[in-house]
């Protein structure tokens, strides 16, 4: 899982975490320090990187835990509105008196664990790999640790396809400090660290991995985008009009294009059997809708999309300019050399978080989009972990095939869709 950070005011040093999209570490992956850091591998941030290695302790006062169930992958706006959620549970109302306890938290590149300032007994343990999100706000830290399933077996691909979409149980701790964001910023700084020495135990020297390099490969790549040229051809765009009852739904059930899309719109999903969307000929699965009766969907959130919709069932006749679009999406990545980062996390075969401005949103990668095929190889009964292989492994021209994870699950019987 994409480890986030974000904090309340600004991200700190961002690029940390996009180093992180890329590394394929699993919850069963230890990261093994080395001799020590180089000069060349120091992280920037509050703390001297050899310190992390053993641990640095800060002090805090710890308010309480609530449990939380999240979505397997959600957004980092999501994941603050949790963050918050646990503040406000938490927290006590203001002009009462808010129990705390008095405790230390221990950082490192292996563990976070909040300590007894009085017995230094161990009140919680983490590893840092389990931590999903911290966010402070204010002086407010949040900790979100994933709870990990007691029977996690290796991926089985047929029942992994056939499970309904996956949820988890996040514990949030939550502490007041003054230095609540210099201790997030010293969290954020373990993982750089811990990032380091997982690309040493790998044979991947750092110093390999020059700040430019990365930046001035980009810069000799074009943007591929099929979509774009799709987009561009006039006879792809279309008016359709479609007539039906008064009080008939529409017929059809719509999901998101996905993050990182040139026209990030509701895209059609399924079409009910004999409904009006159905019986006028003129939409397919893969179809972007851009407007509805002359009120554009380009941008919106997908609950807004289908309350508009929704909204349309007395209507006689519905006008919708469209893009006719495939289902799948065709994407091209050009690495030259693994030391390059592709640019992407993958879990269980869905793509969860996506690098800005690396060579995979250049190659036409989408978040929250399922991998199909990866260089004509069908991978969509392929375990996790030799999904990771393979394109841990991928130099040259990467070709990928990926549709909407829930266009997906809806072609595949695995959701039923909700027609509008």
């Amino acid at each position: 899982e994409m480890i986030s950070i974000s904090h309340s005011e600004d991200a700190w040093h961002r690029h940390l975490q996009d180093e992180l999209l890329v590394s394929g570490i699993t919850e069963e992956d230890q990261w093994t320090p080395s001799e020590g850091l180089s000069a060349d591998q120091s992280m920037p941030g509050p703390c001297d990187p050899e310190d992390l290695l053993d641990g640095v302790i800060f002090g805090a006062k710890y308010l309480g835990s609530t449990q939380l169930q999240s979505e397997k992958n959600p957004s980092t706006n999501a994941r603050m509105a949790q963050a918050q959620e646990a503040v406000d549970r938490i927290k006590a109302p203001e002009g009462e008196s808010q129990p705390m306890t008095e405790v230390d938290l221990f950082i490192s590149t292996q563990r976070i664990k909040v300590l007894s300032a009085d017995t230094q007994e161990a009140m919680m343990d983490h590893a840092l790999q389990m931590i999903s999100y911290i966010a402070d706000i204010g002086n407010i830290i949040v900790l979100m640790a994933r709870r990990k399933p007691a029977n996690r077996k290796s991926a089985d691909s047929t029942a992994s396809s056939a499970a309904p979409p996956k949820k988890c149980w996040m514990i949030c701790h939550v502490f007041s400090s003054e230095d609540a964001q210099i201790i997030a910023q010293a969290i954020s700084q373990a993982f750089g660290v811990a990032y380091q020495q997982f690309l040493y135990a790998n044979g991947i020297k750092a110093s390999d991995l020059r700040p430019g390099e990365y930046s001035d490969y980009l810069g000799t790549q074009e943007l591929y985008n099929g979509d774009l040229v799709h987009f561009s051809r006039s006879e792809n765009i279309r008016e359709v009009c479609i007539t039906k009852k008064p009080g008939e739904i529409l017929g059809l059930a719509i999901v998101e294009s996905g993050w990182g899309s040139i026209l990030p719109t509701v895209v059609v999903a399924n079409l009910l059997h004999g409904g009006p969307a159905e019986r006028s000929g003129e939409l397919s699965i893969g179809d972007r809708i851009m407007s509805v009766n002359g009120t554009s969907l380009v941008g919106l959130p997908i609950a807004t999309c289908q309350s508009i919709i929704r909204d349309l069932k007395n209507l006689l006749i519905i006008k919708l300019s469209i893009v006719h679009c495939p289902p799948v999406t065709n994407a091209i990545i050009k690495r030259p050399d693994p030391k390059y980062q592709l640019g992407f996390s993958v879990e269980d075969g869905i793509i969860c978080s996506l690098m800005r401005g690396g060579i995979a949103e250049r190659g036409g990668i989408r978040v929250g989009h399922r991998i199909i095929e990866i260089n004509g190889q069908s991978v969509v009964a392929t375990p996790h972990e030799k999904i990771i292989q393979i394109l841990s492994n991928a130099v040259g021209e990467i070709h990928l095939k990926t549709m909407p994870t829930s266009t997906y699950r809806l072609l595949t019987g695995l959701d039923q869709p909700v027609f509008l």
